[in-house]
């Protein structure tokens, strides 16, 4: 096997790695730092998950206006489709929800904040500055993805009536396509002004 001696100026030295191809790929794609933390050469476990996080986050600077805008989004397009839409639907079937259950709409709005987060941070690790399409289709990813096992499996486990788990299939899919353009135009490139 052949070994390819690469520069590691963070480190301060040379570091023996298998094959050539192996340097291009890691000069290509991943600093040397980042390709011994994941392949565990030199593994330096984070200290803090959270700080971690948020260094990444802080790389991209459009994450976190992408997270207001979309948490926004998402309980405007809520208190459209389930207050208002579904309201009557929901007062015909009361007997099936907890009779405390206003006492703990906080922790809905807590999944939203969290999900509103990652729905961000994930399209920024692959966010390609393709406009809108780009939005539209991963909406449409994540849309199905997240409203069919909630709509679904709600079926599957309470005596709802299909029309209700196709409902909340439907407004699933359309509030994170809402949502996915929203974070589109956060992403999209302002041209520079002209100096």
């Amino acid at each position: 096997m052949q070994l390819a001696v690469l520069q590691s100026p963070s480190r301060g030295g040379q570091i023996r790695c298998p094959t050539r191809s192996l340097e291009s790929r890691i000069r290509e794609r991943l600093t040397i730092d980042k390709f011994f933390t994941i392949y565990g050469v030199f593994v330096r476990p984070p200290s803090n998950l959270f700080f971690t996080l948020m260094s990444e986050v802080a790389m991209h600077k459009k994450v976190l206006p992408g997270f207001a805008a979309v948490f926004v989004v998402l309980e405007v397009t809520n208190f459209v489709f389930n207050g208002l839409i579904l309201g009557p639907t929901y007062q015909s079937l009361q007997n099936l929800w907890r009779p405390d259950m206003m006492s703990f709409m906080w922790i809905y709005h807590v999944i939203m904040l969290i999900g509103a987060f990652f729905f961000s941070f994930i399209f920024s690790k692959g966010y390609e500055r393709k406009g809108i399409a780009e939005g539209v289709r991963y909406g449409l990813y994540i849309g199905i993805w997240l409203s069919i096992g909630m709509a679904y499996g709600t079926y599957a486990m309470i005596q709802i009536p299909y029309s209700l788990a196709l409902q909340w299939f439907i407004y699933g899919v359309i509030q994170y396509l809402v949502a996915g353009i929203v974070l589109a135009l956060v992403f999209k490139e302002r041209p520079k002004p002209a100096a």
